[in-house]
């Protein structure tokens, strides 16, 4: 995980010092910057001022969570590429790339990412379906810049997991407060989108989107069976030797961690007030499990503290993203104190598979929910967690899993006013404990208490929720 940034421009050498510094608790371990001038690559922050200018540039701050720890972005050929997310099946592709008579200078995954572009520009591809074919080709959560020396190209992957943000002007980073350090405004890069900044200006274009991979639809029965192979296979391959689930004792994050303890040392993290139903059911969940949990318990002195941090995290006055963030806040937290820099979580099995009350009257808001999914939820989950130098990963939220959740029926999500009735069938059968599988879970700001406690803080100052957000805000970006 890590920062990327960068941009088009004169005298590149101010901007990006500010952008680094303003970007940097992304990642820590080292920096790199590539511009048309030269390259410097650093371990040591204090050589930020040593970076070359010039007029077309890409950068990176660089959490190592895969590949050789030393080793830091840019990379650079013909093209020069820079990568934040992780990519699940990159020994394959290297693979099938050595196969195709690429060489490869490091393990690190995002190397496989240069190269794929590289040969599929040289089979005679066009950028845009060159950058389609690569969507299709990765498995995993990413959010990519490279460079040809004249333009920037900026995607992410197609449900948007990893956030990015570019300006009318040719800037572009993986957070709204980097490109708010030198001026510039942030609009999000959409998930499955090619955006293409020039020294014209800037062009976008749609090369993806997940309703294609709705196919053919799947029988009840089918959709079950097809559920348990991906889902296993998802959770498997974003494990690692020790791996932290965000956890609620809710269907959702009790079912990846126990298909994660299959293949990793799991430990659960959870935060909440004291008697609040979240954490009453993490403790009940984790002793069905027999997973060791670790907990933080928040009260008003604590969220008071937080809700500066939460809000420089999520960069928005948004009420609903400050309650929902506090408890991600304290459990990422405890997480990366305790130095488990991975978390897995549930995020995503309500909209795919009908956990919403909403979705009663109306199961199409699910595929509307899912689209907008990447600005909405997934961005303000991995800024809070790279806040604690923590990566998220999201199982629910792999392509064959979403594709298996397209082609089910909704008479499968929501069967007899049971939402999530598929996904709770297929928990049972995988071995979750029906006392679990068949909890109703309220939305984390509410299971947690999250809302209460700041309702009281905003109470105490004579505003509404909203107002309190809003306060906070511009008390910590002096932005209206």
């Amino acid at each position: 995980m890590c920062l990327i940034a960068g941009g088009i421009g004169e005298g590149l050498r101010e901007r990006f010092a500010r952008m680094i510094l303003a970007g940097k608790h992304r990642g820590e371990n080292s920096f790199g910057v590539w511009t048309d001038t030269g390259v410097l690559k650093s371990e040591d922050f204090s050589r930020v001022a040593e970076i070359p200018d010039g007029r077309v540039g890409l950068l990176q701050c660089r959490l190592a969570m895969t590949g050789s720890p030393g080793y830091t972005q840019p990379f650079y050929n013909d093209l020069v590429l820079v990568h934040n997310g992780e990519i699940y099946n990159h020994t394959h592709l290297r693979g099938y790339l050595e196969g195709k008579g690429a060489s490869f200078e490091t393990d690190v995954d995002s190397e496989v990412i240069l190269r794929l572009i590289e040969h599929l520009l040289g089979e005679g591809l066009r950028v845009g379906e060159a950058v389609r074919k690569v969507m299709l080709m990765l498995e995993g959560d990413y959010a990519v810049a490279f460079s040809d020396g004249e333009r920037i190209y900026l995607f992410r992957d197609p449900v948007g997991i990893r956030p990015l943000y570019y300006s009318p002007r040719g800037f572009f980073a993986s957070e709204k407060k980097v490109l708010w350090a030198i001026g510039e405004e942030a609009i999000p890069v959409e998930p499955g989108e090619l955006v293409v900044i020039s020294r014209q200006g800037v062009e976008r274009k749609r090369v993806f989107t997940l309703t294609e991979l709705k196919g053919t639809a799947l029988t009840q029965k089918g959709a079950k069976r097809a559920l348990l192979s991906v889902l296993e296979h998802a959770v498997r391959v974003r494990t690692g030797k020790k791996t932290g689930v965000l956890f609620s004792g809710g269907l959702d994050s009790s079912l990846i961690a126990l298909l994660a303890s299959r293949h990793s040392n799991v430990v659960l993290y959870a935060a909440g007030a004291e008697g609040s139903p979240d954490l009453e059911w993490a403790r009940r969940a984790s002793e069905l499990l027999g997973l060791p949990l670790r907990e933080y318990v928040f009260d008003l002195d604590d969220v008071r503290e937080a809700v500066s941090r939460v809000v420089f995290a999520i960069e928005e006055p948004n009420a609903m993203n400050l309650a929902i963030g506090i408890p991600l806040y304290f459990a990422t937290r405890l997480a990366g104190e305790e130095g488990c820099r991975l978390l897995l979580s549930g995020q995503g099995a309500d909209e795919l598979f009908g956990g919403y009350a909403k979705y009663l009257k109306n199961p199409a808001l699910m595929e509307s929910d899912l689209l907008e999914m990447g600005e909405k939820n997934l961005a303000r989950d991995d800024k809070i967690a790279m806040l604690n130098s923590v990566e998220g990963r999201v199982p629910f939220l792999d392509l064959a899993v979403v594709s298996v959740a397209l082609r089910t029926p909704a008479g499968a999500k929501i069967e007899n006013g049971v939402r999530k009735a598929v996904l709770r069938k297929a928990a049972v059968e995988l071995g979750l404990p029906k006392e679990i599988a068949e909890r109703e879970k309220k939305a984390a700001q509410y299971g947690s208490h999250a809302q209460k406690l700041l309702e009281k803080l905003a109470k105490m100052e004579n505003l509404t929720l909203s107002g309190y957000a809003q306060k906070a805000f511009r008390e910590v970006f002096k932005r209206e």
